[in-house]
């Protein structure tokens, strides 16, 4: 088995630590004003989090790629979510001018690397760290402890998280060749990562949005060798209109966001192994970017 796929595995034990971490974390005052970035999987976690955030009515939050600041605001608080605490955009946006005046928190699976260094409060989810390079138990076991946090009891979760490692695949993944996933509200984040799943590990054509864009364009590309996932929230009657329309193959799973994606990493892995490809290490993928100096002065 891959360490990819024992990663996977081993999400419902990690998420059962952070979500009781999670209930004892505090979070910025509610009010306050809050950005979280990330580079990569952590900018798309990033985007779930400031939109459960955001629907918790904990007051205005705003997320952004590490490498594409906000220009003219200023926060209360910035959080900062890396793997690896070693991320070159990320050291460069807690410098920037978007930081001045904020109180810098983190999450990470590595302290004591720079990131947590700059930082005044750190999360440490050194249980979720991954030897892949490919990201999946430490994002979803960051949102677990982001949604516990919030105040989420999250026995369910963790509980369909079981479900959907034990269940078999919706589907036989080598039957097609165009992969899209759909969110609502929080899970277009999630349908953003599982997209990039599908392409870091089995080099694949796939694409992600929000559930209602669908529609006005994307829609066109789809077929009978499409396959059309949910992440959530996307109402039952657009997801019918898409198999009547293109003839694609629709799977919306009656589990939680977190566990559907979970059944995506697990697609992902699956549609790799069918190609032979080696998905700890996929190509031109390293666990971290680290830019050299002449690349961060570009």
């Amino acid at each position: 088995m891959s360490l990819t796929s024992n990663e996977i595995a081993g999400q419902p034990a990690a998420w059962t630590r952070a979500a009781a971490d999670g209930a004892r974390a505090s979070l910025p005052a509610a009010g306050a004003s809050m950005l979280l970035l990330g580079c990569g999987t952590s900018a798309f976690v990033a985007h779930a989090m400031a939109r459960l955030r955001d629907a918790a009515g904990q007051g205005p939050t705003d997320w952004c790629y590490a490498s594409e600041l906000p220009v003219g605001r200023r926060y209360e608080h910035l959080l900062a979510i890396s793997r690896s605490g070693t991320t070159t955009e990320i050291l460069q946006a807690l410098d920037a001018d978007v930081a001045k005046g904020a109180k810098l928190a983190c999450v990470t699976a590595v302290p004591g690397t720079p990131v947590p260094d700059r930082c005044d409060q750190v999360v440490a989810l050194s249980y979720a760290d991954e030897s892949s390079i490919v990201q999946t138990r430490f994002p979803t076991t960051t949102l677990v402890h982001w949604r516990a946090a919030l105040g989420e009891d999250l026995g369910g979760v963790i509980e369909d998280g079981r479900t959907a490692l034990a269940a078999p695949l919706p589907v036989d993944v080598t039957a097609y060749d165009h992969f899209v996933f759909l969110g609502r509200g929080w899970t277009v984040g999630l349908a953003d990562e599982a997209a990039l799943k599908m392409r870091e590990c089995a080099q694949a054509w796939s694409e992600s949005y929000p559930a209602l864009d669908y529609r006005h364009g994307p829609i066109a590309v789809a077929g009978p060798t499409t396959l059309v996932v949910s992440l959530g929230g996307v109402d039952a009657g657009l997801l019918d209109e898409v198999r009547a329309t293109t003839g694609a193959t629709v799977v919306d799973e009656p589990l939680d966001p977190l566990a559907r994606l979970i059944t995506c990493q697990r697609l992902a892995v699956a549609a790799a192994e069918a190609k032979h490809l080696d998905v700890d290490r996929p190509r031109n993928l390293t666990r971290s970017v680290i830019l050299s100096p002449l690349e961060e002065s570009r």
